[in-house]
Protein backbone atom coordinates (compact mmCIF):
# COMPACT_ATOMS: atom_id res chain seq x y z
CA UNK A 1 0.00 0.00 0.00
CA UNK A 2 1.79 2.81 -1.42
CA UNK A 3 0.97 6.45 -0.85
CA UNK A 4 1.29 8.61 -3.01
CA UNK A 5 2.40 12.33 -1.99
CA UNK A 6 0.88 15.43 -3.56
CA UNK A 7 3.60 17.98 -2.80
CA UNK A 8 4.03 19.96 -5.51
CA UNK A 9 6.82 22.42 -5.94
CA UNK A 10 7.08 25.43 -7.75
CA UNK A 11 9.81 27.85 -8.50
CA UNK A 12 10.62 30.68 -6.75
CA UNK A 13 7.63 33.89 -7.06
CA UNK A 14 8.68 36.96 -8.27
CA UNK A 15 11.27 38.85 -5.79
CA UNK A 16 10.34 36.17 -3.18
CA UNK A 17 12.58 35.28 -0.10
CA UNK A 18 14.14 32.23 -0.37
CA UNK A 19 13.43 31.36 3.06
CA UNK A 20 9.84 31.79 2.35
CA UNK A 21 10.08 29.40 -0.61
CA UNK A 22 11.81 26.49 2.16
CA UNK A 23 8.92 27.80 4.58
CA UNK A 24 6.31 26.89 2.40
CA UNK A 25 7.98 23.75 1.02
CA UNK A 26 8.55 22.11 5.24
CA UNK A 27 4.74 23.22 5.56
CA UNK A 28 4.11 21.00 2.09
CA UNK A 29 5.80 17.99 3.28
CA UNK A 30 4.40 18.36 7.38
CA UNK A 31 0.71 18.61 6.06
CA UNK A 32 1.56 15.26 4.15
CA UNK A 33 3.12 13.82 7.24
CA UNK A 34 6.08 12.54 4.80
CA UNK A 35 8.66 12.87 7.58
CA UNK A 36 6.44 10.89 9.75
CA UNK A 37 6.51 8.04 7.19
CA UNK A 38 9.81 7.45 6.76
CA UNK A 39 10.92 7.22 10.60
CA UNK A 40 7.45 4.64 11.24
CA UNK A 41 8.93 2.63 8.34
CA UNK A 42 12.72 2.71 9.71
CA UNK A 43 11.67 -0.14 11.65
CA UNK A 44 9.60 -3.00 12.14
CA UNK A 45 6.13 -3.04 14.42
CA UNK A 46 4.54 -5.78 15.04
CA UNK A 47 0.68 -5.44 13.83
CA UNK A 48 -0.37 -5.74 17.53
CA UNK A 49 1.64 -2.96 18.76
CA UNK A 50 0.39 -0.78 15.53
CA UNK A 51 -3.35 -1.56 16.23
CA UNK A 52 -2.15 0.08 19.91
CA UNK A 53 -0.71 3.22 18.77
CA UNK A 54 -3.64 3.96 16.42
CA UNK A 55 -6.08 3.34 19.24
CA UNK A 56 -4.62 5.96 21.03
CA UNK A 57 -3.91 7.79 18.90
CA UNK A 58 -8.24 8.19 18.10
CA UNK A 59 -8.77 8.02 21.65
CA UNK A 60 -6.44 11.36 21.83
CA UNK A 61 -8.42 12.85 18.57
CA UNK A 62 -11.52 12.09 20.37
CA UNK A 63 -10.78 13.72 23.47
CA UNK A 64 -9.10 17.03 21.83
CA UNK A 65 -12.38 17.20 20.04
CA UNK A 66 -14.71 17.04 22.82
CA UNK A 67 -11.93 19.48 24.50
CA UNK A 68 -12.34 21.67 21.55
CA UNK A 69 -16.02 21.53 21.51
CA UNK A 70 -16.43 22.51 25.45
CA UNK A 71 -14.12 25.26 24.77
CA UNK A 72 -16.67 26.69 22.03
CA UNK A 73 -19.47 26.47 23.76
CA UNK A 74 -17.61 28.05 27.14
CA UNK A 75 -17.08 31.15 24.71
CA UNK A 76 -20.56 30.80 23.27
CA UNK A 77 -21.70 31.36 26.58
CA UNK A 78 -19.34 34.07 27.71
CA UNK A 79 -20.74 36.25 25.36
CA UNK A 80 -24.41 35.85 25.90
CA UNK A 81 -24.17 36.73 29.69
Amino acid sequence: MKKVSQVITRPRHNREHPEKMIRRFLKKVKKERIVEEVRERRRYKKPSVKKKEKRERAQRARYREEQKRIRAQQRRNRKNK
